[in-house]
């Protein structure tokens, strides 16, 4: 028991040091496509060309059939083998994306680069299959821990999201080891958490009804925003067979649509977005936007993740809507963003404890309400179509379901 672990320890911090490293490189590059962005707002006229380079790309690195965050779904599940290849082309693919403004995130980037690392760092040390597979999970805690700043959450999510309703117990002293490897080297790059204060006014039996009608409205814009990614890309490739053309065209739609909304507040991450939606109230039509310049972008076949565009269409939904409530906007805004996380992930200890991360853990039981009613009454729709739901969401019955079927 003692050689297990030190030897995970010694490759927990090897892989969250690697991750951590190249993570913060990440981070940095995308921080300087936003520079470039606002120093220069015509280059997203270059999104279409930026698309071309992404899918000659991948062909250049045979991964044209390339599973995105679903890979390292199936590398810690199946075993699949995931290499330095996938570490290049989604870093590369990512910081394309979001030089020419395409609407996406930076955590199914981030839990990629993590996963393929981990993984390689296994095959590098010719370790057995199960042995991989831990490696793929520690990569993942340290990439998200390293972008996002909150390394419990992190943990947790890799142990959470791979096959819902079991915990990979094993993976936690690895994962938690490599999460706070990998944010004590992003934190020396200055990543930090987004923390936000919230107003709560008083916390009555009123305060819990309002958040969990909010709650209830957040597991059905889950569902919707599952169903317009996952048939952007259907309607994508039915009509532009040519993975060239089809990208080109996301690309044109989103310069086109740029334009006609006249503001960036959809290009990139939107980080700026999502915490004006704690400070004041958010507009309706701002959550609607970014889940239709998303969808273009992703659908086409430009890289990066779902999960920010998740966190600005939950925070400002929440934010619009809370104030009808009698709510603070700030509410609202940690509500949807949580409950929306929950709801597309399926991973409701992970929202819990993104809550605390970001929140405070002052008013945990609004939170674990909130996330937990997400959960329950999100269905089986999911971001991740090689997740699986092992057991049933409204009964203790095991049902092992993939997402979506």
């Amino acid at each position: 028991m003692s050689e297990s672990f030190v030897k995970w320890g010694i490759l927990a911090l090897l892989t969250g040091s690697a991750v951590g490293l190249v993570s913060s490189l990440f981070h940095l590059a995308l921080k300087e496509t936003a520079v470039i962005r606002e120093r220069y707002p015509l280059v997203i006229l270059s999104l279409p060309v930026c698309g071309l380079l992404i899918v000659a790309l991948y062909k250049l690195l045979k991964l044209t059939h390339d599973k995105g965050t679903n890979m390292v779904l199936m590398a810690v599940r199946d075993g699949e083998k995931m290499t330095w290849r996938n570490t290049v082309s989604i870093f590369a693919g990512s910081v394309l994306t979001h030089i020419g403004g395409g609407s996406a995130g930076r955590e199914g980037a981030a839990l990629q680069i993590g996963g393929s690392i981990g993984s390689q760092i296994g095959l590098w040390l010719k370790l057995g299959s199960q042995d991989c597979r831990m490696l793929t999970m520690c990569g993942m805690s340290a990439g998200f821990s390293a972008l996002f700043g909150t390394p419990v959450a992190a943990a947790f999510f890799s142990m959470e999201v791979i096959s819902v309703g079991i915990m990979h117990y094993s993976a936690l002293v690895p994962c938690i080891i490599s999460a706070l490897t990998g944010l004590a080297i992003s934190s020396r790059f200055g990543v930090s958490a987004e923390k936000h204060e919230i107003l709560f006014g008083t916390v009555d039996y009123m305060l819990y009804l309002k958040v969990l009608l909010i709650a209830v409205c957040c597991a059905v814009l889950s569902i919707v925003f599952c169903f317009v990614l996952k048939n952007a890309s259907r309607f994508y490739r039915i009509f532009i067979r040519s993975p060239y053309l089809r990208i080109a065209f996301g690309g044109a739609a989103v310069v086109i649509l740029t334009f006609i909304c006249g503001t960036h507040d959809y290009n990139g991450t939107g980080a700026e977005v999502i915490s004006r939606a704690f400070e004041q109230t958010a507009s309706w039509e701002e959550f609607a936007l970014k889940l239709l310049f998303t969808a273009l972008t992703l659908g086409a076949g430009f890289k990066g993740g779902e999960i920010m565009p998740v966190f600005f269409i939950g925070s400002t939904f929440g934010s619009a809507f809370a104030p009808l409530l009698g709510l603070d906007s700030s509410l609202g805004a940690a509500i949807g963003l949580s409950c929306l996380f929950c709801g597309v992930t399926n991973c409701p200890v992970t929202a819990v404890f993104l809550c605390a991360e970001l929140f405070g853990a002052a008013h945990l039981p609004v939170y674990l309400l909130a996330c937990g009613v997400s959960y329950m009454l999100s269905g089986y729709a999911g971001l991740y179509s090689e997740q699986k739901i092992l057991y049933s969401k409204l009964e203790p019955k095991y049902i092992d379901k993939k997402i979506g079927k």
